[in-house]
């Protein structure tokens, strides 16, 4: 099973930048992908971006050009860069990684979510 720890949310003037982290660890084969997801309050949980074990990233219409999500594949930590800001980023930012054990069965798994929220 894999644990995944974030840091990195807190409190943010809209305009601002954060930078979440998220390292994986525990017993594993391989992880695939891996992602952050954000949830606002009364919302649905929504895809923020991620990125692939090669480096194949994706992002959310929303945070294009703001937002740059990378790997350290050594480390088993995924990051996400947060610039500019707004008030609207405000969310619970979830990781989330897809891996294999060593029977090279799939899980998806979750982590505990870190708040971040952009304010004046």
């Amino acid at each position: 099973q894999v644990q995944l720890v974030e840091s990195g949310g807190g409190l943010v003037q809209p305009g601002g930048s954060l930078r979440l982290s998220c390292a994986a660890s525990g017993r594993f084969f391989s992880i695939n992908t891996m992602g952050w997801y954000r949830q606002a309050p009364g919302k649905e949980r929504e895809l923020v971006a991620h990125i692939t074990s090669v480096g194949s990233t994706n992002y959310a219409d929303s945070v294009k050009g703001r937002f740059t999500i990378s790997r350290d594949n050594a480390k088993n930590t995924v990051y996400l860069q947060m610039n500019s800001l707004k008030p609207e980023d405000t969310a619970v930012y979830y990781c989330n990684a897809t891996y294999r054990d060593y029977s090279l069965r799939q899980y998806n798994y979750w982590g505990q979510g870190t708040q971040v929220t952009v304010s004046s």
